[in-house]
């Protein structure tokens, strides 16, 4: 029982970015920017690196704050990219996130305590995530299944201002790569023509596989959970697709 209670804040983060982060990953696909997450995510974890080389303190706020700008600052600048030179926009997104990741590991070999915070931003071990930042989840969650009733993720402004705004939260809490497992892996099954809720809770259910496998063989769990949903989002491969009203489409 003390376990069951022990894991219910990691199968609720889970859940939050499954739901907060796959109608984003619906849209990356049908938009063609997957590099995105990856682009975002790394500057809100180069942001964080750096408020800690600068001020060099602790502070949960401050990560926020730093990773939402730098979340906004390069989700602004790939919406640029993608209007103005659309046809070398992956190309461009993929070379800001080398950026990002170079700048994220100069700023962790100058700082005494850089490796374990850029290690953590990448990889996050989900089993001791905290009732705060579960709760910042459940809010994108809760404001992203709303949006989702509306028409605001076709349009750019809105798609690209929600994407920072939920990776940068996302982050600190689940790491990058889960991350990005979290947006892609529901999305290729909605590709498939799945439905949206169907696809959230097969994704949580593999998710949860990945959590009790690093429970039983002792390994890092944010990196076993994505490889659990990547395994799973591959899966969709081998499905036949099936036509799905895509009500959030972006406008030609």
């Amino acid at each position: 029982m003390a376990i069951q209670a022990w894991l219910a804040l990691p199968m609720l983060a889970l859940l939050g970015g499954l739901l907060a982060l796959s109608p984003l990953g619906s849209q990356v696909l049908r938009r063609g920017v997957v590099f995105i997450d990856l682009a975002v995510a790394q500057a809100a974890a180069a942001a964080v690196i750096g408020v800690h080389f600068v001020l060099d303190m602790e502070s949960l706020w401050l990560d926020q704050v730093a990773a939402s700008a730098g979340a906004l600052v390069v989700s602004l600048a790939i919406a640029g990219i993608t209007r103005r030179w659309p046809a070398q926009r992956e190309a461009l997104i993929g070379l800001l996130y080398v950026a990002g990741a170079c700048l994220a590991m100069l700023g962790a070999s100058a700082h005494p305590h850089g490796k374990e915070k850029l290690l953590q931003l990448l990889a996050a071990d989900v089993l001791w995530v905290n009732t705060s930042s579960v709760l910042a989840l459940m809010v994108c969650a809760l404001v992203m299944g709303w949006v989702r009733q509306t028409r605001w993720l076709a349009k750019d402004t809105a798609f690209y201002a929600l994407f920072a705004l939920v990776t940068s939260l996302a982050v600190p809490a689940l790491g990058l790569f889960l991350v990005f497992s979290c947006l892609i892996a529901p999305a290729l099954w909605v590709e498939r023509g799945m439905r949206p809720w169907t696809a959230v809770l097969t994704a949580w259910a593999a998710a949860l596989m990945g959590l009790l496998l690093s429970w039983w063989l002792d390994t890092p769990s944010g990196p076993t959970i994505a490889l659990s949903l990547t395994l799973w989002g591959v899966v969709s491969l081998w499905m036949a697709p099936k036509p799905l009203q895509r009500p959030d489409a972006p406008k030609p």
